[in-house]
């Protein structure tokens, strides 16, 4: 098959990818069953559906609803086979109080989303918290109106006039006052209790430096969106986790270097004295940047290195904004290939020694890289059991296989020159 046939048979298999509702079901009380956040009301047709207990995330599916039928009595059906009782969270134990928390937020020109999220922060159950928002490089004063006009009592605003996501968030570690940093995106949605679980674990395990959450579709309205979260999207799993550096994981050789498994920038809390003590986030990185992205995960291995514990937590909810077009999804593949490498350099620049126990993982690391950037066929029956999220109905194109392999050849090289870009910025001031 000629590469023009198969980028045509690629094209037009992506545009025809239909919508997908979004919706929650709670099993406890009855099954109430409500939209997504910013969706309409549930009707006939494909529904991704995130699954509760109690309030709590067990798993997600993907239904169908026939056309004149409930859909309520269609979806409880199958989540109530799905998500058995056993499959239902522990009762929580009684924990310490809850420690104060500073969410920064970074945002460049996206003061419509941004509404949407600080809405969510402010709707948080977390008793003792703060929110910064950090304008970055802004070219406009949408963002700042936005915050004075609507947010001034409960939202602080400062800038940070260097381009870069981890430059940013830096900005806002420096702004902190919380003892815990919680990071998220300006394009999610919070669930209300999002805070409150995913900095519950900093108040009973002193040794743990890192949490991160779960992070599931806001909506599914574009080929591109279905796309990426019929192959996982950003999620990691319905199964708490803990990383610990002094009893490395069974079954994954490759630890801490696969940071990717841990979690996501829109999602994740630091201990503020453990992040500040590492020197916080590599500015050289991150979205905005020369490396394209690695920020986040350059946090996560940072902290574990130095012997810290990080926490994954499918009960800290935040529904995310998907990016909408093919063209995103080329951009996304490649920053995220380059990011990978990007952040790899990042660590072995700064903590050097950390290269022996790098080169001694290498040969598996590409076998890694093989299988993360291969195309994947669609798998429609597949079932990945209670919890699960990988429906994968949808062929991952060969196109973004592609792009997401030059980015992994470009992040060393791209984490350079945002080095050098840095220092040059530097001299000129």
């Amino acid at each position: 098959m000629s590469h023009a046939t198969r980028v045509q048979q690629e094209t037009e298999t992506f545009l025809g990818i239909g919508p997908v509702q979004v919706a929650e079901l709670e099993l406890d009380g009855g099954g109430v069953l409500k939209p997504g956040p910013g969706s309409p009301p549930v009707t006939h047709g494909d529904v991704f559906l995130l699954v509760r207990r109690g309030g709590r995330p067990v798993g997600t599916l993907l239904g169908s609803v026939p056309e004149g039928a409930d859909p309520r009595t269609v979806l409880l059906t199958s989540a109530a086979r799905e998500h058995a009782p056993e499959t239902s969270p522990p009762v929580p134990a009684p924990s310490a109080a809850p420690l104060s928390v500073s969410v920064v937020i970074a945002t460049r020109e996206r003061a419509d989303r941004l509404a949407h999220a600080l809405d969510s922060m402010l709707a948080q159950d977390h008793p003792d918290f703060e929110i910064v928002v950090v304008d970055n490089a802004p070219v406009t004063d949408a963002t700042r109106e936005l915050v004075e006009r609507k947010y001034a009592e409960r939202v602080r605003y400062v800038t940070e006039p260097v381009p870069g996501l981890a430059v940013a968030h830096n900005t806002g570690v420096a702004a902190a006052h919380g003892e815990v940093i919680a990071f998220t995106d300006d394009d999610v949605v919070a669930d209300p209790r999002w805070l409150t679980e995913l900095t519950a674990s900093f108040g009973s395990d002193p040794g743990l430096g890192c949490a991160t959450g779960l992070i599931l579709p806001a909506r599914l309205r574009t080929p591109a969106q279905v796309l990426l979260e019929s192959h996982g999207g950003f999620a990691k799993g319905f199964a708490p986790r803990t990383y610990d550096p002094a009893d490395p994981p069974a079954g994954e050789p490759l630890f801490p270097f696969t940071a990717g498994r841990f979690g996501s920038g829109a999602n994740m809390a630091f201990r503020t004295q453990v992040l500040r003590a590492v020197g916080g986030f590599d500015p050289a990185t991150g979205a905005g940047t020369l490396a394209r992205g690695g920020d986040d995960l350059y946090g996560f291995v940072r902290v574990l290195a130095e012997g810290h514990r990080l926490h994954y937590t499918p009960y800290a909810l935040v529904w995310h904004h998907h990016r909408e077009t093919w063209r995103d999804l080329e951009t996304q593949a490649y920053g995220y290939g380059a990011g990978l490498t990007a952040y790899l350099t990042a660590v072995l620049v700064n903590r050097p020694g950390l290269l022996p126990a790098f080169l001694a993982r290498l040969p598996r690391g590409l076998a890694y890289a093989r299988t993360l950037t291969a195309s994947r066929a669609a798998e429609s029956g597949q079932d990945t059991g209670p919890g699960g999220h990988d429906h994968r109905t949808h062929a991952w194109p060969g196109r973004l296989s592609r792009l997401q392999r030059r980015g992994m050849l470009y992040g060393p090289l791209g984490y350079l020159r945002a080095r050098r870009a840095l220092r040059v910025r530097g001299a000129a001031r």
